[in-house]
């Protein structure tokens, strides 16, 4: 998995302040995706040790770490978020992920948060209540509750 930039960011997860890695490498090309940039084969390996140095740099002031894309390869996103919930449990961890749907098999107990959906413009984005994206809350039994209504005014 390689990153490209993050940022702390307040508006990606209700309620929290989150560090957000934006992954590249990404394999849907949504057309009109306004981080096309992250489709290419660009950026630093994101190692644990990497990941580990940016949660220090920000611990105390961080809520959340999220995974911004890395649909290219979703168990390497899983196991990263569940060291972050091993090392780091009262930090929350988050997905946003460009799929329909999580990939079979899949299971939710590394993600507080996971966002699916393709970007499709003619939909908006999640704050609109027109959107195809889906925002998730998963809860320790392994439910879900949908919370994008969170964005909408």
């Amino acid at each position: 998995m390689k990153y490209a930039t993050y940022d702390i960011v307040f508006q990606e997860f209700p309620d929290e302040v989150t560090l957000a890695i934006n992954l590249t490498e990404c394999p849907c090309h949504c057309p009109g995706c306004h981080s096309a940039y992250l489709a290419e084969s660009t950026g630093d390996v994101l190692t644990w040790e990497r990941l580990s140095a940016l949660i220090a740099q920000y611990e105390g002031g961080i809520t959340c770490v999220a995974l911004m894309g890395g649909d290219a390869d979703p168990s390497a996103v899983a196991a990263m978020l569940r060291r972050v919930r091993e090392a780091y449990p009262r930090l929350h961890t988050g997905w946003y992920s460009g799929r329909e749907a999580l990939p079979e098999g899949f299971t939710p107990e590394a993600f507080d948060y996971v966002k699916l959906g393709p970007w499709r413009a003619e939909c908006g984005p999640l704050k609109e209540r027109t959107t195809n994206q889906r925002l998730y809350r998963y809860h320790a039994d392994g439910s879900r509750t949908d919370i994008t209504h969170r964005f909408w005014r």
